[in-house]
């Protein structure tokens, strides 16, 4: 259903998904951290 401003309004399985994808962006980035944590910290320490 569009607003009257023409952006379409979310509905709960919108929210849901968005949800969703911002916790498998905070895994993906934790799993990234943790399997390059000494080139972070080499990083972090130059």
């Amino acid at each position: 259903m569009a607003t009257e401003d023409g952006l379409e309004s979310e509905t709960p399985l919108d929210e849901v998904m968005e949800d969703i994808r911002g916790e498998v962006v905070r895994r993906v980035a934790a799993a990234d951290r943790d399997a390059n944590r000494d080139i972070y910290d080499a990083l972090e320490n130059e």
